[in-house]
């Protein structure tokens, strides 16, 4: 009987085991994976699955890490393992990868290690160094980690990896930027011309600009375009152009705007006067685009200074025009007339960054994903080459032809990202006497802007939101020390903050800076069939400021009477088939410009004689059908008052904080790129704790002081009765 239960124990072991197997075997083929995380961080998104089983060419990944670094970079190269194993579970027979152990370790005998780091400096990724503790030693190590994406001949890389923030982002927008590059470049007609200027006459002037190199340019360049030819499906040509040798070459290089200089007569170096030119064009079409490869520098008591581009980066400064010329990123207008904000990085030119604009980091920011165009309506009609449309700060009235085209722009089923403004700051003259200075005047802006978000259902208000959540200001000794609330930077709670819409879910926190209330007519809006989304909104402890506008700290007092502190709404997006402002009624005019920008004086129009009626032409007379679209396709406009959204003092050049994953998010809502926000906003680590009111933490502090303590006495208690009482029945029923 005995044997016979063992032999069934056996059995049911065996069984037990098999069963572990199989069951292990079928997860290698069939994939499931629970994250219990929030966000979803360890899992990738539905944008990524997406760009990885839509490759209609070989995508492979060839990472290259130094094995055994220390902490916390360690964890990145098993985050990165994970990543990309999921990657090519959803990913179709295109996608593959590869880790390659690179060592950096001087005077090592593995072969394997060399020839890897051979491999990834061919691609540009060279050794990084970070610093690490060992037995209370602080030391600097060089490491490699990065990785290159190869998909056809082009390559887009990560050099440096030191973060798990942010990566499957960066690698979902790589990969389908170069999806839609090998998609741009295979559709190309003809070829990009790659055309170097330089004057040979340079070679007499170049040693005392301490340019040796200068004339070892032109074979330089013509090996890096050949290689990048290699990987551009033969789409570029490189032509080397002598304006010493050709004269008709010099005017042609002013058109670009090409560096030129002049020289005077060096008797003693037996150098003659002349003038040359030297810069690097790339063209396709009509557009075109100057690459500097000289720039001046003009250093205190040294004087003028010449320096050469780097060369080892001439590939990638190519690669990077390539890819603005052909267009192989979606196209985002921006209005660039109407006195709105200067949308430009800094100038290459300028290496000091002087001539960054206000919005440098934004302008870096929507590069990474967007072709920006400027859009000057006085030139004509709004181009149907773009979704999204974007207007910040505009100043100057819009005329009613203008109006009209922004109008039929969002009836065509596109979106007007308005970042407006309800004031304009106009500084006091700086001769002023210091006895009469004064403030900055806040004068209200009407652009006509208003005339078309009325009739839609949404209106701002002339006034600033002030707010006692807000960014505080830490003072210097010299002021007293403390804080001093700037009540005209609210501090947005998360609880402030809308998330119905999945790209806010994820947003935690803003930081609001001169920002006007908006009002919704929700009848309008029922009546014109649209939907309306707040966005955020300001605390309950917040109140407007409107009239005579003073922002100084020191003169802003909260008001005494609650009944004027109530959260008020300060973005929405309202979307839908929009009615036209213009249905209706006739297409305005469009105004002509009077000659030398004078108009008329009152004075000039009286002293004309009145001139007769021109009779009604003949094509006065004919009607058209369709001229005005009367209601649009569904789209989408988003409305916040205030442009210092966009303003580097509000949006990082990392893109990483929740003020710039907001404004970002935005934009990629508006063009139908939610799966792209979505995947931004899920690396979002800013998770401020849940505000509690001052009795709730009282009552917590006491209970885990005073109460808690007592309770565990009283239990304790309670466990010895329990047990005296087990004890005492025990010890009667014995007796017994």
């Amino acid at each position: 009987m005995g044997s016979k239960n063992r032999s069934g124990g056996y059995v049911k072991f065996f069984t037990y085991l098999i069963i572990i197997v199989l069951i292990n075997v079928a997860a290698t083929t069939l994939f499931f994976r629970w994250d219990l995380t929030k966000n979803k961080v360890f899992s990738i998104s539905k944008a990524s699955q997406k760009v990885v089983s839509t490759l209609s060419e070989p995508l492979t990944i060839n990472v290259f890490f130094t094995s055994n670094v220390p902490a916390p970079y360690n964890n990145v190269e098993q985050y990165l393992r994970d990543l990309l194993k999921e990657y090519s579970i959803y990913a179709n027979r295109y996608f593959n990868y590869r880790f390659y152990d690179v060592s950096t370790e001087e005077g090592s005998a593995d072969k394997e290690a060399k020839e890897n780091q051979e491999l990834a400096n061919s691609y540009g990724i060279y050794p990084v160094q970070i610093q690490s503790v060992e037995k209370d030693e602080i030391k600097f190590q060089k490491v490699y980690m990065g990785l290159v994406m190869i998909h056809g001949d082009i390559l887009e890389k990560l050099p440096t990896i030191t973060s798990t923030n942010g990566l499957e982002y960066q690698l979902t927008t790589g990969i389908r930027k170069l999806n839609n590059k090998v998609s741009a470049l295979l559709r190309l007609p003809g070829k990009i011309k790659v055309r170097l200027f330089l004057s040979s006459s340079l070679k007499e002037v170049a040693p005392f600009m301490r340019l040796d190199n200068l004339l070892e340019i032109p074979g330089e360049l013509k090996k890096i375009v050949e290689e990048l030819n290699k990987r551009s499906f033969g789409k570029l040509e490189f032509e080397y152009l002598n304006p010493s040798e050709d004269s008709s070459l010099e005017k042609e290089s002013k058109k670009y705007n090409i560096l030129e200089l002049d020289w005077p007569d060096f008797p003693e170096k037996n150098v003659k006067s002349g003038n040359g030119s030297i810069g690097l064009v790339m063209e396709y079409n009509d557009k075109a685009v100057e690459i500097p490869l000289v720039s001046a520098l003009n250093l205190p008591i040294i004087g003028t200074q010449y320096q050469m581009v780097d060369m080892n980066k001439m590939d990638e400064i190519i690669n990077e025009n390539l890819e603005s010329l052909i267009d192989i990123k979606q196209d985002l207008g921006y209005r660039a007339d109407h006195g709105t904000l200067q949308f430009s990085g800094p100038s290459p030119m300028d290496p000091t960054g002087q001539s960054r604009g206000p919005l440098s980091n934004f302008y870096n920011l929507t590069s990474q994903n967007y072709t920006v165009k400027d859009v000057t309506l006085k030139e004509g009609a709004i181009p149907d080459g773009f979704n999204t449309l974007v207007f910040a700060q505009p100043t100057e009235p819009f005329t009613d032809h203008e109006l009209f085209q922004i109008d039929q722009f969002l009836m065509r089923g596109k979106s007007l990202a308005l970042f407006m403004d309800a004031f304009k700051e106009v500084m006091p003259p700086q001769n002023m006497p210091q006895q009469y200075s004064q403030g900055p005047q806040y004068l209200p802006i009407d652009t006509g802007l208003s005339k078309l978000l009325e009739h839609y259902g949404i209106r701002m208000k002339k006034a600033y939101v002030l707010d006692e959540d807000c960014f505080k200001q830490v003072m210097p000794k010299q002021l007293g020390g403390g804080e001093r609330a700037i009540y005209f930077a609210p501090m947005i709670k998360n609880r402030f903050i809308n998330k119905d819409l999945a790209f806010m879910q994820n947003i935690k926190g803003l930081v609001a800076y001169k920002i006007a209330p908006l009002e919704l007519d929700a009848k309008r809006v029922k009546e014109n069939g649209l939907k309306a989304y707040k966005l955020f909104s300001s605390s309950d402890k917040s109140w407007e400021m409107s009239g005579n506008i003073n922002l100084n700290p020191m003169f802003i007092v909260p008001p005494q009477a609650k009944d004027k502190m109530k959260s008020r709404p300060l973005a929405y997006i309202l979307e839908g088939k929009f009615p036209s402002y213009f249905a209706g009624k006739s297409i305005p005019e469009k105004e002509v410009a009077e000659k030398k920008g004078e108009k008329e004086t009152d004075e000039k129009k009286d002293s004309k004689p009145p001139t007769e009626k021109k009779p009604e032409s003949a094509l006065s007379k004919i009607k058209g059908q369709g001229e005005i679209i009367k209601r649009g396709k569904p789209g989408r406009i988003f409305l916040i008052g205030s442009s210092e959204m966009l303003k580097d003092g509000l949006v990082d050049e990392t893109g990483k904080t929740p003020n710039a994953t907001f404004v970002m998010n935005v934009l990629d809502f508006l063009n139908d790129e939610e799966d792209i926000a979505i995947m931004r906003s899920k690396e979002q680590r800013f998770n401020p704790l849940e505000e509690t009111k001052p009795g709730t933490r009282t009552f917590v502090k006491t209970f885990n002081i005073a109460v808690l303590p007592v309770l565990v006495v009283l239990f304790g208690f309670l466990v010895w009765f329990l047990r005296h009482s087990r004890k005492n029945r025990i010890q009667m029923m014995f007796n017994k």
